[in-house]
């Protein structure tokens, strides 16, 4: 089979040989994770690895495991208003860390207002309640 046919079966471009590393993640004491599962199964139905942490997650347990899993992209998934702190300390950590090339996306219950400022922090998407699946997936298709 040739390299292009493989890469299309991956969802990737000949170059980008290895799949999207995606580790999902819930910060903090956020209890619902029924979106993450789903959203989970979507993206390895799409061509992605996925990696999903489980509930209750420290931001040094996630960053910790992004970083022993060579992960692409960090996914937090949050419902329980702490989407702003947990993303700024989150990006803090990564660069402390040297893992500042993980593109970070935040999705959940994300009012409008805060996605600038989610972004000004330096997260690279943000997709609230409602968000199109097919967004995601355009989304993370350009990523590296």
């Amino acid at each position: 089979m040739g390299e292009a046919m493989v890469a299309r079966q991956l969802n990737t471009t000949p170059q980008q040989k290895k799949r999207l590393r995606i580790l999902l993640a819930k910060p903090g004491l956020d209890g619902h994770d029924k979106a993450a599962k789903v959203i989970a199964l979507l993206l390895r139905d799409a061509g992605f690895e996925v990696l999903y942490t489980g509930l209750h997650r420290t931001i040094d347990e996630i960053v910790n495991t992004a970083i022993q899993e060579d992960v692409d992209v960090i996914g937090l998934s949050i419902y329980s208003g702490i989407h702003v702190p947990a993303s700024e300390e989150l990006l803090k950590k990564l660069k402390e860390e040297g893992a500042d090339d993980i593109t970070v996306i935040v999705g959940g219950q994300i009012p409008p207002r805060d996605v600038k400022k989610l972004k000004d922090l330096g997260v690279a998407a943000v997709f609230p309640v409602g968000t199109r699946f097919e967004e995601i997936i355009d989304f993370l298709r350009k990523v590296k």
